[in-house]
Order: C-alpha cells, then structure tokens, then sequence
C-alpha cells in the first residue's frame, strides 16, 4: 500500500526585532562639555575649576567602556543594560558634571544596586510605603503632568545608581519598568522635590538635563 507523505508543515518566520536606535551621544556630550568649559556661561558654578586636561580636551567623560567592561557590569547585575545607556558607557565611561546638582557619572565599574551602594536613600521611602499606592494611571506619565511624588518605593532596591553627588541628587535606572525596545525608566531621584521626575528611558533623561543645563545660564 502507499502511502502519502505527510506534509510538512509550514515554517513560521518570527519578526525580527528591529536594533535599537543609535542614539548621538558623542554630539550632545561635546556640546555639554563646551557650555560647561565655557568661563562665561557655566564654570564658575563649579567650586573649582576643571583639571587642565579636561580643558585641553575640551571633554569632561573619558575613554568609552569596552564591550568586556561593559559584559562584566551585566554579568554582576544579571540584567542585560539599557540600550541607551549601554551607547552612553560605550562613548564615555564615567562623566563629570553634568548639572551643578550631579557631580560625576559613574564607570561601569562602579555602578550597582541602589540596594547595596546608598540604601539611605532607600530607607525613608519604603519607611512609609503604604502612602505610595500609586495607580498605573497615574503612574505611568511623563512629561509636564507628571507629579514627583507619583513613584513606588519598592522599585528603589532595585533601581541602578549610575551617578554621585554628596548631597543625595542622584540619577536611577528602574528595571521595573521596560519599554517594548528594552529601555528601562530613568529617574532624577532628590529629596528636595520630593521623589523622582521620571522618563521613558536614560536618553529621554539626560536630554532633559541639558536642556535644563543650558536654560540656567
């Protein structure tokens, strides 16, 4: 008897992800560094002035994280980066100022858990986290309508601390919450407001910063 061969069946071709956008890190950083390396405009916010080098450089990061550097970093969180702040470490691993509020971004090597490098920070918030039951429609806005106060403490413990200033303004990278493009949220973190004004990802961030920067001169 014969018999028919049984069809195959057909193979299913899955979308692929498109890459992340390349972000233009290296124009916006110059552009930081000359209005901070500029006597005029913001220098003399600093209470000093910048080493010679980073004025004949007329840069304020430094050398871009290797891939290696950067796969340690991830190795010891367990967390695959942000693309956007991945592009970041890549052009430049570690930066100083970039407000007078933030002092220094920190190198790969130097990032880490909120949990383990100031839980400080953490422990006023998660104090009184009962009074922080934030609904996702408040939660989740941006921009102007956003209100600093709408955050939730449990997400602190996790959060990255990729920044340092003494006085407590910190910036966080919430892997709680994560864009369709693997994002993660981005918070400038300060007391004094208080809470965290919140952005769709490290990029959103930091250009809000400058934008900030530039308008305070």
């Amino acid at each position: 008897m014969t018999t028919t061969p049984r069809a195959l069946p057909v193979p299913r071709t899955l979308p692929v992800e498109p890459p992340p956008p390349a972000h233009p890190w290296r124009d916006l950083l110059q552009r930081w560094s000359d209005e901070w390396l500029d006597p005029a405009l913001h220098e003399q916010e600093r209470p000093e002035p910048f080493p010679p080098g980073v004025r004949a450089a007329r840069w304020l990061g430094a050398p871009g994280a290797t891939e290696g550097e950067i796969s340690a970093l991830e190795d010891r969180l367990g967390a695959e980066l942000p693309p956007s702040y991945r592009q970041f470490l890549r052009t430049t691993n570690g930066w100083l100022n970039t407000t007078p509020e933030i002092h220094r971004l920190l190198p790969a090597r130097e990032v880490g858990r909120l949990r383990d490098l100031d839980p400080g920070l953490i422990e006023p918030w998660t104090e009184n986290a009962d009074a922080f039951q934030v609904p996702d429609e408040e939660y989740y806005v941006y921009g102007d309508e956003q209100h600093s106060h709408a955050l939730r403490p449990e997400y602190l413990p996790d959060t990255l601390k990729i920044s340092h200033t003494p006085d407590g303004d910190v910036y966080l990278l919430n892997p709680h919450v994560v864009t369709p493009s693997g994002e993660w949220e981005a918070w400038y973190f300060a007391h004094w407001l208080p809470g965290a004004v919140r952005h769709r990802s490290f990029w959103d961030l930091m250009n809000d910063e400058y934008e900030s920067f530039t308008h305070s001169g």
